[in-house]
């Protein structure tokens, strides 16, 4: 199965507190359903969110003809997503009209083991499952 790989980041408030608060929010159980499933809806197969310290890391493949753009204004119209980007605000360096899109930044891909080609961030790389 052919599949496009996302890396993004963003920080969060250097709080103790916060970034405890933070990750509560997405513990199992925890998170909208309905921001789960209008990710899904816009062709996101998988996320994954990985932390250090206040720094986010989001691994997020998606369906091979993925549109990130497209699909970011798309999931921005979702129910309960600008709801949700104002109540995760708190926790972000951003601010509480910000989307998704405009939070998490795009990450450029300098090294990988078993290079297979270069692409742009904004393009997702090409990935398939073995």
């Amino acid at each position: 199965m052919r599949f496009k790989r996302y890396c993004k980041t963003l920080l969060l408030e250097n709080n103790p507190d916060l970034i405890e608060a933070y990750k509560n929010v997405h513990s199992p159980g925890n998170t909208w359903p309905e921001i789960a499933q209008g990710m899904k809806e816009v062709g996101i197969l998988d996320m994954e969110i990985y932390i250090h310290e206040n720094r986010l890391f989001m691994i997020m493949d998606t369906v091979a003809d993925f549109d990130h753009d497209r699909a970011m204004n798309e999931l921005a119209g979702k129910p309960r997503q600008s709801e949700w980007e104002a109540f995760v605000s708190r926790f972000q360096v951003t601010s509480k009209e910000a989307s998704a899109n405009e939070k998490w930044v795009l990450m450029e891909r300098i090294y990988e083991l078993d290079p297979s080609a270069e692409y742009k961030a904004i393009d997702g790389q090409q990935k398939q499952t073995k």
